[in-house]
């Protein structure tokens, strides 16, 4: 599983030239097609990325009538989709783990986006908070930070790229706050739609989630 992080991240990126490596290609016929090219070593042009959250649990409305210092909840899945990487069009020779990571790369990641073998099922899990003081309604909510892109790669030397497409997510993440505190994330923002009592803050915040 995927490390857990509290930070939404999301940038919208210009298309790019991320150069893997200077090795030559070699070709496995004498086409100029490249994907009948094999090239381990190519060029990258990456666009269209784009990251998002997916809300994937939810915990049930939360009321604390006094103060209260600690408190654990059971976060249930909002559907049973499962998560699982995939990349089309993963030039010959070079397969999917290694277009996963070249994106990662230039992402500039701080750890590695999820691989081919992974998957992330929406499964029912607990989450604690403990801090001082918690008193009145509060939400809270787990999500997953998904991330796409298509990518052109070019063998050095070769006419015509490959091009495919990459889905995968950096991580995932758990939130807690009170119905008097809107989320800045749109995820946050669907949890506290659906569990916040009517009127409160954070459950009147207009809701963008993707």
């Amino acid at each position: 599983m995927r490390g857990t992080t509290w930070r939404t991240w999301a940038a919208g990126l210009a298309t790019v030239i991320l150069t893997a490596g200077l090795a030559a290609c070699t070709s496995d016929s004498d086409g100029t097609d490249g994907a009948a090219r094999s090239c381990t070593d190519g060029t990258y042009a990456w666009s269209g990325v784009r990251h998002w959250e997916k809300l994937t649990s939810l915990a049930d409305p939360i009321t604390f009538k006094k103060k209260t210092d600690y408190y654990k909840s059971l976060l249930k899945p909002v559907d049973d989709t499962v998560y699982r990487p995939t990349v089309t069009g993963a030039p010959t020779g070079v397969g999917a783990a290694r277009v996963i990571k070249a994106l990662g790369t230039h992402l500039k990641v701080t750890e590695p986006l999820a691989g081919p073998s992974e998957t992330h099922d929406n499964e029912q899990h607990y989450f604690e908070a403990a801090q001082g003081g918690l008193k009145g309604s509060y939400y809270s909510w787990g999500w997953i930070d998904l991330v796409e892109a298509d990518f052109a790669y070019t063998c050095k030397g070769g006419t015509k790229p490959v091009k495919g497409h990459v889905s995968t997510w950096k991580g995932t993440g758990s939130g807690f706050l009170p119905c008097s505190e809107p989320s800045e994330s749109a995820t946050g923002r669907t949890a506290a739609h659906r569990t916040c009592p009517d009127g409160s803050r954070a459950a009147s915040e207009v809701n963008s989630e993707s």
